[in-house]
């Protein structure tokens, strides 16, 4: 019973969030919903023993992605007329992909049910016994081990292109120059006046 209760909030509160996340005239306020839906889901993982996958909400979503989300948007000069222009403007098209995908996943959900499928084929055999985070582990660097690895060379390609394509040499800029910073010396940083009285003094 209080297990149906706690599914029923998270869940509620989830879906509530998201369309808000998505409603929202001010997107501080949207990321701020994003975050409420990431803890909701996060405990919606935790109701179905899946606790590994609920940190990592905590931790890597809401501890870094929606954070920054919301340190790059307060940093922003938005113009919410022109962003709110934009999104009536593209409602039509974003619909269309809405039901595209909505219709995908009926399909999918359907094929999986009502197709003539084992119950090993429905889902993993794990001993009951192994803790989330050790099968993770075991499926992540044992069994796909190469697949890891390949993704995480390919997440290492975008950061390195990323820096490289957003570094660009800029003119008019005046370079540190540590070896002259070093060797200065008091006299050549100060200079000693005696103005007259009335006489400002020349830079």
């Amino acid at each position: 019973m209080i297990q149906a209760f706690a599914f029923y909030l998270f869940a509620s509160i989830t879906v509530a969030s998201g369309a808000l996340t998505i409603l929202s005239r001010n997107p501080v306020h949207s990321v701020l919903w994003l975050i409420l839906a990431f803890f909701n889901a996060a405990g919606l993982m935790l109701l179905v023993g899946a606790e590994f996958i609920a940190m990592l909400l905590i931790l890597v979503y809401v501890g870094a992605v929606a954070v920054l989300f919301l340190f790059v948007v307060m940093m922003l000069n938005i113009d919410f007329a022109r962003l709110r222009a934009g999104f009536t403007r593209y409602l039509p098209f974003g619909l269309l992909i809405a039901a595209v995908l909505l219709a995908e996943i009926v399909l999918a959900i359907g094929v999986w049910s009502f197709a003539d499928l084992g119950p090993d084929t429905r889902m993993a055999t794990i001993d009951p016994n192994v803790p989330n985070i050790e099968a993770i582990g075991r499926a992540l660097y044992d069994r796909y081990l190469l697949v890891f690895e390949g993704a995480g060379i390919v997440l290492l390609v975008a950061m390195v292109g990323a820096i490289v394509l957003t570094h660009r040499e800029r003119g008019g800029v005046r370079p540190q120059n540590i070896g002259k910073q070093i060797r200065r010396r008091p006299e050549d940083a100060t200079r000693n006046t005696q103005p007259e009285v009335g006489e400002g003094v020349e830079l």
